[in-house]
């Protein structure tokens, strides 16, 4: 079983930043992700981090945030800067990991104008 818990959202004024930590429990994940959910919309992809260390991004990214993972692989960080009232939506972590996908419970992140 893989347990994620997410942590690190919270209130910011445009302009700033935050950095979200994804604790992970379990092994031998395939692929690990961020997506976020905007107030009604679906959820949309913004990061992926695979076991090459390969990292994509979503375009509406445009450099400003950065995946990252420590060494024990135990912890996966997304530092957002340069936030926008539109990136406001709860953030999810997401592992692959031998066929099957799991999710955190989301934090929520906070842009104000």
């Amino acid at each position: 079983q893989v347990h994620l818990v997410e942590s690190g959202g919270g209130l910011v004024q445009a302009g700033g930043s935050l950095r979200l930590t994804c604790t992970v429990s379990g092994s031998d994940i395939d692929e690990m992700a961020w997506y976020r959910q905007a107030p009604g919309k679906q959820r949309e992809w913004v990061t992926t981090y695979n076991s090459r260390g390969d990292r994509t991004y979503a375009d509406f990214v445009m450099g400003r945030f950065t995946f990252s993972r420590d060494n024990t692989k135990s912890r996966v960080f997304l530092q957002m800067y340069s936030l926008q009232p539109e990136d406001t939506a709860v953030y999810y972590c997401n592992a692959k990991r031998w066929g099957s996908t799991y999710w955190g419970q989301g934090t929520q992140v906070t842009v104000s104008s």
